[in-house]
């Protein structure tokens, strides 16, 4: 049908004109959007460049291996609830497993109490401290929660109350952060981790990412059976259920706009699908560099800076490795130095903290009898390979060896060894050199720095990673809700059952 034809169907529907909405790219985000706008009433069509939906929320498949190559865990799973999503869920008592230079390890359980007992027998002494510091994060969180979260990105952090600002420390770093708690060296770069979920540095982050382990010890961390990208999957029959038209193999080269508003976008083949409203769910430097190109605001993001990007190996492996954990992390020797490596120095750490991930260890079916799956990911910057001073084949060997000289040793049980370099996230999902969240997060007003969700036309809309609220399938998902509640407002509809607009206390549990 064409796109008049769905206008007409649609105002015959409701009895009133509805807007027709393109979403530019169908990542988590816009997938989210798409399906409150049309259960709004609203006309809508997606077009994704890749064969598939779910953006980042991707998997590889080989010889048998599954391998979950974004999100590796959910963490607020009644965000999807609320929306329909089914998903067969399994809730992880321990979140992740903490391995530090000196052989020492801190298993992180979802439960307060516990995680505070394995703190103690870390660093006797601590334990009580990292009771005060969740109980902080708890209050992070709620503010957040209140502000942050809900709505569009406020002009200036003054826009929120004076407690709710207070809450989230403002003027300090998430180091700093962790030096007020804690005394032992270990615990401080275990919550400097916490910037690496928004692909930024402990030493420039703001201290109000530490309200993360709220959520993974109050609401918990989740496996969805089959894989995370199973959640993309559950939205896609969603999308289809409430009448999306979803294209596929459909790149999008250009938004169409005149002085004021937009008009639809340009397709690689050269049609021109018309809009009211066009909701980009892609990177925004994207936008503004190609699509819809701005070079003030362009410029402006460029002086932000890149976020972190990521090198990824992905093993089969042979055998099963006892007591491995579902997630684990084993951290470098020097944090900082990791750190000035990857935002200062511009190359890949010398010395990598490394992710592990072998979904294997709760669902049989992600590898081979009497096998593992493994993903490994370390940060890097978001530059290209070919300026590296290492190759990718010497970094994904040095890698190896940073791991076998810390207790897991993969000599002689390697089937075969995938990489996946920024230059491939680059290509893949047209993101900024690599950088998987946009811009990091540097300084204390940092959040209200970051790209927000109106465009500078009117009808045009920004959704995802490098847009407010941020990066991770709980940000992306709020921000795919914050999104449809604008398009609502500013193309309201009457008597179509609009669910794009939620209240304050929609995104907790």
């Amino acid at each position: 049908m064409s796109s008049v034809g769905m206008g007409v169907a649609a105002w015959l529907r409701w009895g009133c004109p509805v807007a027709e909405v393109v979403v530019v790219g169908g990542g988590v985000g816009g997938m989210v959007c798409a399906l409150l706008l049309a259960r709004g009433g609203h006309e809508v069509r997606v077009y994704e460049r890749l064969g598939r939906l779910g953006g980042k929320l991707a998997e590889e498949r080989r010889d048998g291996f599954t391998f979950s190559i974004g999100p590796s865990l959910l963490t607020l799973p009644d965000l999807f609830g609320e929306l329909g999503v089914k998903l067969d869920l399994l809730e992880l008592d321990e979140i992740c497993r903490y391995r530090f230079a000196d052989g020492s390890e801190l298993a992180a359980h979802r439960e307060p109490g516990r995680m505070a007992e394995a703190v103690e027998r870390l660093a006797p002494g601590e334990g009580r401290n990292w009771m005060g510091f969740y109980d902080w994060a708890r209050g992070c969180l709620e503010a957040s929660r209140r502000t942050f979260f809900t709505g569009p990105l406020a002009r200036r952090p003054g826009d929120a109350g004076l407690s709710d600002l207070l809450a989230v420390a403002p003027g300090r770093t998430l180091d700093g952060l962790a030096r007020r708690y804690f005394t032992d060296d270990r615990l401080r770069q275990y919550v400097g981790r916490y910037a690496t979920y928004a692909g930024s540095s402990p030493y420039q982050a703001p201290a109000a990412l530490g309200c993360i382990p709220a959520i993974e010890h109050g609401d918990g961390g989740w496996y969805v059976r089959g894989g995370l990208p199973r959640v993309a999957d559950a939205l896609a029959v969603l999308l289809e259920e409430a009448g999306v038209e979803v294209h596929l193999g459909a790149e999008v080269t250009g938004v169409l706009a005149g002085r004021d508003r937009v008009s639809g976008v340009r397709l690689a083949s050269g049609e021109e699908a018309r809009a009211d409203a066009v909701v980009v769910n892609g990177d925004a430097a994207a936008l503004y560099g190609r699509l819809l190109p701005d070079r003030r605001r362009l410029r402006r993001i460029a002086g932000l800076g890149r976020s972190s990007s990521a090198f990824l190996l992905l093993a089969g492996v042979e055998g099963r490795t006892e007591g491995l954990p579902h997630h684990s992390v084993v951290f470098s020797a020097d944090y900082e130095r990791e750190f000035a490596d990857i935002f200062d120095r511009r190359r890949p750490p010398e010395d990598p903290t490394v992710y592990v991930g072998c979904s294997a260890v709760d669902d049989p079916t992600q590898a081979p009898d009497g096998a593992e799956n493994w993903v490994m990911l370390v940060n890097v910057p978001a530059v290209d390979p070919a300026r590296w001073p290492i190759s990718p084949e010497a970094y994904r060997d040095l890698v190896l060896e940073r791991l076998a000289s810390r207790g897991h040793d993969l000599a002689g049980r390697l089937r075969f060894v995938d990489m996946i370099t920024p230059a491939d996230l680059r290509e893949r999902y047209d993101a900024w050199g690599g950088a998987i969240y946009g811009t990091p997060y540097r300084g204390a007003l940092a959040p209200f720095r970051r790209p927000g969700n109106r465009g500078p036309r009117r009808g045009l809309y920004l959704v995802g990673g490098s847009s407010h609220p941020g990066g991770g399938l709980p940000l992306v998902t709020m921000g795919g809700r914050i999104v449809a509640s604008l398009v609502e407002d500013d193309f309201p509809t009457t008597g179509g059952p609009s669910q794009a607009a939620p209240g304050p206390r929609s995104h907790a549990r």
